[in-house]
């Protein structure tokens, strides 16, 4: 943490995608000289049989994941591990590559640790990616793979990409997401419906038996979410992940009006609505849940509301690369404090 808050101010001088362009040239050295990370993964990766558990056929050693969007192009699969981070989300990746929205597309709002981007599913495209996974995959950490469709792919063609996506990729990942919850590609969040959710699951469920979940916004109104992931997990949701960025822009001092929010500010707005949906779901899938984590109490605030694992991502920029071994060790204490041998025993105990 002390050689991170040294060279934070120097990250935090350069455009908030040039830094994370920057912290991806580090990490992808791990896929050339994987020694090279020994050290760090040694440091940071926190193991304890007090927080695996099996989950999509596969060993999570701790519950900590990278949320979807950090490493959009597969790079840094390797890297993350060192980080510390249990398991990794790829994506968003669309069949067709895309540039993404005109730049500037991320802001910090430094005070609020609150990250605010609009970048619209930029990424390398299937074929590209697809050839990493396939250099990568198996990989000893689970890895997910996120999946949405292409801006100017319409809604009406829009399981088609889903579609595609699932066949070339199922075999590469040990569980898939359906994206159809961000702000930044227009139309997208209108496909939470349940016309296209029954459709959607139904073709997908035919095309592989990988875990495929639904993510969904924190914009919905909680009945209204509630109903869709019930509804999706009757047509055949294998989890559902709880949530995306937010564009609830009263929640910052000084907002952009384009993009969503992720970071502090979203905490309660997440939480809010992955309680109401474990308090339906729980028992009856598999829950993950992201927005706002950055410490071991928000995270085992989740696990006992009914979440099998939790993600984090705009923590990990304000907090440094301290943060993952931080909360699994404070979830192990957490745990244990609680009178539980595993965090098993711990998922869903506020219910």
């Amino acid at each position: 943490m002390i050689a991170y808050e040294s060279i934070k101010p120097f990250l935090f001088k350069l455009e908030p995608e040039t830094a994370h362009h920057l912290a991806e040239y580090f990490l992808r050295v791990a896929n050339v000289c994987p020694t090279a990370f020994n050290y760090w993964t040694n440091k940071h990766f926190v193991t304890d049989p007090v927080l695996e558990q099996e989950l999509f056929g596969r060993t999570f050693l701790n519950p900590v994941g990278l949320g979807a969007g950090f490493d959009k192009n597969a790079t840094m699969i390797r890297g993350m591990q060192a980080m510390g981070f249990g398991y990794t989300e790829i994506g968003t990746i669309t069949p067709k590559p895309q540039a993404g929205n005109p730049k500037p597309r991320m802001f910090r709002h430094i005070e609020e640790k609150t990250i605010q981007n609009a970048m619209g599913f930029n990424n390398d495209g299937l074929q590209r990616i697809k050839h990493r996974l396939e250099q990568a995959y198996p990989f000893t950490t689970p890895i997910g793979v996120n999946i949405g469709k292409n801006k100017l792919t319409s809604e009406e063609n829009a399981i088609s990409d889903y579609t595609t996506l699932i066949k070339a990729l199922h075999t590469l990942g040990d569980y898939l997401v359906i994206n159809i919850s961000s702000p930044n590609t227009p139309g997208l969040r209108d496909l939470q419906n349940e016309e296209f959710i029954t459709k959607l699951f139904e073709e997908a469920k035919a095309l592989t038996e990988k875990p495929i979940l639904l993510k969904i916004a924190p914009d919905m109104e909680i009945a209204d979410a509630v109903d869709l992931t019930a509804m999706a997990v009757e047509k055949g949701a294998d989890g559902i992940i709880a949530t995306n960025t937010t564009i609830d822009y009263s929640l910052v001092q000084n907002p952009k009006d384009i993009g969503g929010l992720s970071g502090a500010v979203l905490s309660e707005k997440s939480f809010a609505i992955f309680d109401a949906v474990a308090k339906e779901l729980y028992g009856k899938t598999t829950l993950i849940s992201v927005g706002g984590i950055s410490t071991a109490e928000d995270a085992y605030r989740r696990i006992k509301a009914g979440a099998s694992l939790v993600q984090v991502l705009s923590g990990l920029i304000f907090e440094g690369p301290e943060l993952i071994k931080d909360i699994n060790n404070g979830l192990i204490d957490l745990i244990k404090a609680d009178g539980y041998s595993s965090i098993t025993e711990a998922i869903g105990s506020a219910r």
